[in-house]
């Protein structure tokens, strides 16, 4: 189904959410559908430079005064810009285009854009591209996220949306609230958006933070006309919640160019275990530092890399003088073919994943795997393309990565195996063609939407 509208709602992001939900957004470009992506000022930057703010904020913006709160001035809002076209060839991402004119028009003098489906009352063609500026950050704040929900509702009824895509439970559960008819001034006139919502993380640690999770889960089970998830064990939780429509999310890594040569780590003959991820809690770099410490005694002794940066930055650092292990932090890296061609293995020691990026540009890279055996990490190495080992155990994960170290048969049936499971990964084109199955399956639904069933949270 051509001439969808599709918006994109998500929080406050720094890893793969953002660039999964870009990545749909430029795919959908492609195919000529009108997206218009809501989220924090921050977001912006993770889609093409000039998806940026809408075109009826600027025309009302000539039109009309702001009021507070609302429109191309309001408080605590981004004065709105010109006419945004979507990305080209020109370093954003591939191949995004824009109809005759590439832009989204508001409806004529009355100044409604939610009017603006054909003729001079309002446009918006195929393949346009907006950005609005919703405030969801990743903590709750109840006056912040009751802001965003107003907003939010307001600006999807002006953009006239087939479908809304949410990514991350926050970012759902705001969406499926804005949505709702009596949350959204109950869309008067027209048809709300089916809402879709891709859960990319499991619950977090911590009881208060474990609570919060459940609260948005069941809101997102219970609204949501469709749910995507990243692994097999959270798409059964979302079941187990009363989801009507559970699929497993298509995330793939995008394709990167491949290295020149091997990143220089002055490893100076010493085998290289590299480690690549935010220096948070859940990639269980604790547990990798507690593993090096039972390799140091190798000779010659491996030397350890992580790239990455993070909150717990600091603590790591100390934790590994402490433990006097060889650890080299190199923050924030670009060459990440090039540490991957450097490293004799790969270890992924995370708490939990989804669908790792990085995992599957090591399985692409060719390199021995060492990986937790956690979420969707089985799903996406095979029976063969990793040596797994449990979340939170040093011994093991050492005990795995000597393995590879001191075995070279095994590097070499790892390293073919890796490869052969990357041939078989989902490619960027499979995941928009999946979830435009979803989209154009929703918008063909027949008669007006109530945008899910009546919220009960048990």
């Amino acid at each position: 189904m051509t001439g969808l509208r599709v918006g994109y709602v998500l929080g406050t992001t720094s890893g793969g959410t953002g660039r999964h939900a870009a990545m749909l957004a430029a795919g959908c470009l492609r195919d000529g559908l009108s997206v218009v992506v809501f989220g924090p000022e921050q977001s912006r930057s993770l889609f093409a430079p000039d998806l940026a703010t809408s075109a009826w904020s600027s025309a009302r913006a000539t039109q009309e005064p702001a009021r507070a709160g609302e429109g191309p001035a309001g408080a605590g809002e981004d004065r709105a810009g010109t006419a945004q076209k979507p990305a080209g060839a020109d370093g954003r991402p591939s191949g995004a285009r824009a109809g005759p004119a590439g832009t989204c028009e508001p409806a004529g003098s009355g100044g409604d854009p939610s009017g603006a489906r054909a003729g001079s009352a309002g446009t918006c063609e195929p393949g346009a591209a907006a950005f609005e500026r919703v405030q969801i950050g990743d903590r709750p704040r109840p006056v912040r996220d009751a802001k965003a929900v107003w907003r939010l509702g307001r600006l999807m009824r002006r953009a006239d949306l087939d479908v809304v895509h949410a990514h991350g439970l926050r970012a759902g559960a705001l969406a499926a609230l804005a949505c709702y008819p009596a949350a959204a001034g109950r869309w008067p006139g027209r048809r709300a958006p089916a809402l879709v919502v891709t859960v990319h993380n499991a619950p977090p640690p911590g009881a208060r933070s474990a609570a919060i999770y459940r609260l948005l889960e069941r809101l997102v089970a219970r609204r949501a006309d469709a749910v995507l998830c990243v692994s097999a064990d959270l798409s059964a939780r979302m079941r187990r919640l009363g989801a009507r429509d559970v699929e497993l999310a298509v995330g793939p890594a995008p394709l990167a160019a491949a290295p020149r040569g091997a990143a220089d780590l002055g490893a100076a003959g010493r085998p290289v275990v590299l480690a690549v991820g935010r220096l948070t809690s859940q990639k269980g770099f604790d547990t990798l530092l507690a593993a090096a410490v039972l390799w140091r005694d190798r000779r010659p002794a491996p030397v350890l890399v992580i790239a990455g940066e993070g909150p717990l930055e600091h603590e790591l650092t100390s934790r590994a003088r402490a433990l006097a292990v060889g650890v080299r932090f190199l923050g924030v890296r670009h060459d990440v073919p090039a540490l991957l061609a450097a490293a004799d293995v790969f270890v992924l020691p995370s708490r939990w994943e989804g669908q790792p990026l990085i995992l599957q540009e090591a399985l692409r890279a060719g390199r021995p795997i060492v990986a937790t055996d956690v979420g969707g990490v089985p799903d996406l190495t095979g029976p063969s393309g990793a040596l797994l080992v449990p979340a939170g155990d040093p011994a093991a994960l050492a005990g795995a990565v000597l393995r590879v170290l001191d075995d070279r048969d095994l590097a070499a049936r790892l390293a073919a195996a890796a490869l052969t499971r990357a041939g078989q990964l989902p490619s960027e084109a499979d995941a928009v063609r999946a979830a435009r199955a979803v989209y154009d399956k929703l918008a063909a639904t027949a008669g007006p939407r109530r945008c899910g069933r009546p919220l009960t949270l048990r």
